[in-house]
């Protein structure tokens, strides 16, 4: 009866060379263990990732530019300055233009390169805050503008843009004097009064150079 051998190793192979195959075996399994785990942690850790926490990764990087396209169907280019709890902040055009406050449900996609796509998605300490700023609601920043009286352009979630100035913001809605952009509010030039409730509102655009206080 011919005994089949376990290894295809002649009888004057070094037992060492065998024990290296071994440990190579089982070093090869570890790791491929270890990638295995190291995938399902990090499936575990992006389950865990909210659209906000990339915001503000994106907000901590440079100067790359990114396109917004939003639920009015319009797009929007510039740099992320600032995440709040429901809106980011972007200055448009990236070369010191408006700021535009967005409603994070507003946003219907995000066009980036892939190094910040990737960047964004593993967001670390230096992003990781825990100030006042990303505690920060669409509303309070808008009653910060009001008692300022910042002239104001509000882009609908249907499409239509109006201009005007905030006379009061309520918890979830706000009164929109509407008058020409670049005119003080004043009752002869206010052609209408709005009732916004944020939901109907995609985005705003801060006229005139204004920036929320605590931005």
């Amino acid at each position: 009866m011919t005994i089949p051998r376990l290894f295809p190793y002649g009888p004057g192979v070094r037992w060492e060379r065998l024990f290296e195959d071994l440990e190579g075996q089982l070093a090869a399994e570890w790791e491929s263990e270890r990638a295995a785990l190291d995938s399902e942690a990090e499936r575990l850790r992006l389950s865990r990732v909210r659209l906000r926490d990339r915001l503000v990764a994106l907000s901590g990087q440079s100067a790359e530019t990114t396109a917004v396209a939003l639920a009015d169907g319009s797009t929007v280019r510039g740099t992320f300055e600032a995440a709040g709890a429901d809106f980011a902040a972007l200055r448009l055009d990236a070369s010191g233009g408006p700021l535009a406050l967005i409603r994070t449900d507003a946003i219907a996609s995000l066009t980036m390169s892939e190094v910040s796509l990737l960047h964004s998605a593993r967001p670390d300490s230096r992003h990781e805050r825990t100030g006042l700023t990303d505690r920060l609601t669409l509303g309070f920043v808008l009653r910060d503008l009001a008692r300022r009286r910042s002239a104001l352009r509000v882009h609908h979630r249907g499409g239509a843009v109006e201009s005007g100035t905030l006379d009061r913001v309520g918890s979830d809605h706000f009164d929109l004097a509407v008058h020409d952009p670049g005119m003080p509010r004043r009752t002869s030039e206010v052609r209408a009064f709005r009732l916004v409730p944020f939901a109907a509102v995609a985005w705003i655009v801060l006229e005139d150079g204004a920036s929320p206080a605590l931005l």
